[in-house]
């Protein structure tokens, strides 16, 4: 790999070489899984490249192409399984100032990669009243582009369901490796091809996606003796039509009490919660709801005081990854799993989970729209003991009817999030024929005997009819 002549090739564009920089760049919350930590811990790039415009990136993937040097795209870095991490090296492709917010039109906006989520909601509500409809829990950090090419929905989800569902991005511009690369745009389904797919199948250089009408939203905690209880009010939340939320999250105690430190003046321990996000204007109906279900109102924030909010962080970084960050930053032995529980009996499979686990495994529920309906997803934290163990409890949840989409895994089908298929591998063949793109993320183009036909469930399904 020569790495010295590529820096000569590029030069004049961003290029930084210091080692501790490059190792920081080369990293994502992998330490989120006691098992990426192990195996990722030594994974570093040889040099990081930022790009300030498209026509940089094409420059940057004509010459590694040139050279035969692999390239990993990053955003933000916000990522929990590897994905912006370079296995083989090479360059690190940060995107971070193709940041750009340019044509805000009604119902959609058209951004960079590298614009910051939180950045973008700001300019749409001042330009004309309208936000995202999703973002994940780390909405002040994370770019856009790496939220497609890496997540799979967040807050919002109860309202308009994952990134996978048709209709919630609209239009991605990406760049090939090639020899001579080209732009692309992809619409439509053409869009799953490099949703989720880390980067491994083109470059995103420019992402355009619906906006929907802005709200004032309300931070809430209702408090429950039992975790059932907290599960279900947030089920019957989720299932009132008029009224409108953003955020629905139950979470077991003592998690909230132990973990949430700023909002623990509010809590006990041996209450479960559910934090929520509510529209202003049905608030009313809100505490109504949360009475007819003998919930108690810990927290609004239009009614608290001064004092009372002041440095509270936002509901939003209570849920999501954010649940497990919290706990992390208390408690280095936790860890966590992310589970579907199917419908229409995700209750049942909620509680027969709680009875297996209790408190080894405290119980973490988002709920979601999923394939248009009303369902649960789990990030669970895990109070982990050994790899062995926490085999254990994803086989248990598998043979118990409930769907795990492995964190501890940082290839695309292993982890149950991308299915690869005929017509994702054609693609890949496509636009990076030497597989320079990510290498390692994806095990049916390393492995051509790998069997992605197999049944398991995947959370992004395959192209293929």
């Amino acid at each position: 790999m020569d790495v010295t002549a590529l820096k000569a090739d590029l030069a004049g564009l961003k290029i930084e070489d210091n080692p501790a920089i490059i190792q920081q760049k080369s990293r994502d919350f992998y330490w989120y899984s006691p098992v990426l930590k192990r195996q990722l811990e030594h994974v570093t790039g040889d040099i990081v490249v930022t790009p300030k415009s498209e026509d940089e990136v094409i420059r940057v993937l004509a010459a590694c192409h040139r050279h035969g040097i692999p390239v990993t795209p990053r955003g933000s870095g916000t990522g929990n399984y590897g994905q912006a991490m370079p296995l083989s090296g090479g360059v690190v492709l940060s995107l971070a100032e193709l940041n750009q917010i340019g044509n805000i039109a009604p119902g959609r906006v058209t951004c960079g990669a590298g614009a910051i989520l939180a950045d973008i909601d700001r300019a749409t509500r001042a330009h004309s009243g309208q936000e995202l409809r999703m973002f994940p829990s780390t909405y002040n950090t994370a770019s856009i582009g790496g939220f497609i090419a890496g997540g799979s929905g967040g807050v919002g989800s109860i309202r308009w369901g994952g990134l996978r569902d048709l209709g919630n991005v609209i239009r991605l511009r990406i760049v090939t490796m090639e020899s001579a690369p080209r732009v692309m745009e992809l619409t439509g389904e053409d869009v799953l091809k490099v949703m989720h797919a880390y980067g491994t199948n083109g470059i995103i250089t420019e992402v355009e996606v619906p906006l929907t009408a802005a709200y004032d939203w309300v931070d809430a905690i209702v408090g429950f003796d039992d975790f059932m209880q907290a599960a279900r009010f947030g089920n019957l939340m989720a299932i009132q039509d008029g009224l409108l939320s953003k955020l629905i999250t139950p979470i077991a105690a003592p998690v909230p009490y132990d973990y949430f430190k700023r909002h623990q003046k509010f809590l006990r321990r041996d209450q479960s919660v559910v934090v929520l996000m509510v529209a202003a204007h049905a608030m009313d109906a809100f505490a109504a709801l949360a009475r007819r279900s003998k919930g108690e109102i810990l927290y609004r924030s239009d009614s608290a005081t001064e004092a009372e909010a002041k440095g509270l962080p936002p509901a939003y970084e209570l849920t999501w990854n954010h649940t497990t960050l919290r706990a992390l930053r208390v408690d280095p032995a936790i860890t966590y799993l992310q589970t579907r529980y199917p419908s229409p009996d995700h209750l049942g499979h909620v509680e027969a989970m709680v009875k297996r686990f209790g408190d080894e495994v405290p119980a973490h529920l988002e709920y979601i729209r999923f394939d248009g309906e009303i369902g649960a997803a789990g990030l669970p934290l895990v109070r982990f003991t050994s790899e062995d163990r926490l085999d254990e409890i994803i086989r248990i949840h598998e043979d118990n009817g409930c769907w795990i989409f492995n964190p501890h895994r940082y290839t695309l089908e292993e982890g149950g999030m991308k299915q690869t298929d005929e017509v994702q591998l054609a693609f890949k063949r496509e636009v990076d024929a030497n597989g320079l793109l990510n290498p390692g993320k994806m095990i049916a183009w390393e492995n051509p005997a790998y069997d992605y036909r197999s049944g398991k469930p995947f959370l992004f399904k395959g192209l293929q009819s």
